[in-house]
């Protein structure tokens, strides 16, 4: 009988649960800061904040589940947590302050169904895609998500707090107790040295005055998803047009991380069937995801870098995060609580983590034969269309709002740039390659 592999291992309780919330920890900040930027863009109502903070959470708990236990031909049973997509939120507050929100909900069912409909010719064109491309695509996604962790940290340029002494102190002290758990722990202990560093910094915060629980005493204890919470979803191609290309990026994106996350766990992934699995997991929690009011869903590529960090490869780990995810979204005060850890604390464990998720692209890129110069010229233009959207914010700011989004977003720009330029210098037909092959045969004879 063959051995279990280790990412189909289901651990006991005692060790599943810690690491289960050491992913929820660190990711609780996603779906937190997607639904308070909605809630505040669009000026909603508290009660209606509430409920769709309870919706973003349970079906990121939901879909958590099927990406780990990958029903049918849903999900790719590895270590995946799914939380709602940074550019989507922007691309669906864009929508609803443009055609209104029961638009913006029926943009995000309609994303929904193009991804099931682009699914097949997706799948043919994934030959495009080898460990060069992808490489690059997860360097590009390291480095945008530490500049996302710098930011919670100190806040953005130009706001009132920026740079706050205290939020680097809390950050940096984060940081600085995530390396000491790594350096002097050992065992399980070791492997939870991120869910340490984050409470060690939490308790500093605590220590300064910086930490704020509210809303505890007048919030109902459960509190229940609501179905079209901004009534029935109107159906606008048009508007809905910026979303569905960002489909194609995010599949892009999904390629890349079902990759990353199967080298990760020791997983031998068959890329014309796993990469289809995960896409269907997206696609079905976005298209679920519409009916409740939230913007698209996505597998995070941040938990993909604390599974390298913990080691820990049992994709039930992930299911008991999908749980726990669930559990914040029914129980109110769950969310409260989490919610009370300080940005500058979440942003230093993030950027352990995130930058982790660079090295491994690194890592991957160095299987490619930089000998050859094509490889040297794909790699350095796709990162440098990839990295200049974070380099330089508002590049794109003079084109029309819709194109500009769809720029911004540096993973889709630099994973589209390194795939043609792959295509351009390995798969078509060099232009004088004929002329020069006859020659070299001419000069052999």
């Amino acid at each position: 009988m063959p051995a279990t592999h280790p990412v189909d291992e289901f651990r006991p309780l005692s060790r599943l649960i810690p690491f289960g919330l050491q992913h929820v920890l660190v990711m609780a900040a996603s779906p937190i800061s997607s639904v308070f930027l909605v809630s505040k863009t669009l000026g909603l109502d508290p009660d209606l904040t509430v409920r769709l903070l309870s919706a973003t959470f349970v079906l990121s708990g939901v879909g958590t589940l099927v990406q780990s236990l990958g029903p049918w031909k849903f999900g790719a049973r590895l270590p995946f947590v799914m939380l709602p997509g940074g550019a989507p939120v922007v691309l669906f507050i864009a929508i609803a302050e443009e055609h209104g929100l029961p638009t913006a909900s029926g943009a995000v069912i309609l994303t929904g169904l193009c991804y099931f409909v682009a699914l097949p010719l997706f799948a043919r064109l994934l030959r495009f895609f080898p460990s060069i491309v992808i490489g690059t695509m997860i360097v590009i996604i390291g480095v945008t998500l530490v500049k996302a962790g710098g930011v919670l940290v100190v806040g953005k340029p130009g706001t009132p707090g920026f740079g706050d002494p205290r939020n680097l102190l809390l950050g940096f002290a984060t940081v600085a107790f995530t390396v000491l758990c790594f350096r002097f722990l050992g065992g399980m202990l070791r492997q939870l040295a991120v869910v340490f560093g984050l409470l060690a910094g939490t308790a500093l915060a605590a220590l300064l005055g910086a930490v704020h629980v509210e809303g505890l005493d007048r919030t109902a204890v459960v509190g229940l998803p609501s179905p079209l919470p901004f009534g029935p979803p109107e159906f606008d191609l048009v508007a809905a047009l910026p979303l569905m290309i960002f489909a194609l990026a995010s599949m892009a994106e999904a390629t890349g991380q079902t990759v990353l996350n199967g080298e990760i766990v020791g997983k031998e992934i068959d890329v014309r069937r796993d990469v289809p699995r995960t896409i269907r997991g997206d696609a079905l929690i976005s298209l679920l995801g519409g009916l409740f009011g939230t913007s698209m869903m996505v597998t995070s590529g941040e938990n993909v870098g604390i599974v390298r960090v913990t080691g820990v490869r049992s994709r039930f780990v992930t299911v008991i995060a999908g749980v726990v995810l669930v559990l914040i979204g029914v129980f109110t005060p769950i969310a409260h609580l989490v919610n009370a850890v300080p940005p500058a604390v979440v942003g230093g464990t993030a950027i352990v983590v995130f930058a982790i998720i660079a090295v491994l692209g690194v890592q991957m890129l160095a299987k490619a034969d930089f000998a050859d110069h094509a490889n040297v010229v794909i790699v350095a233009v796709a990162l440098s269309a990839g990295l200049l959207p974070s380099l330089l914010p508002g590049l794109y700011q003079a084109l029309p709002s819709n194109l500009a989004m769809l720029l911004e977003s540096g993973v889709a720009v630099g994973a589209f740039v390194a795939a043609g330029l792959n295509l351009l210098f390995h798969h078509l037909p060099r232009f004088g390659a004929a002329t020069e092959k006859r020659e070299n045969d001419c000069a052999a004879t």
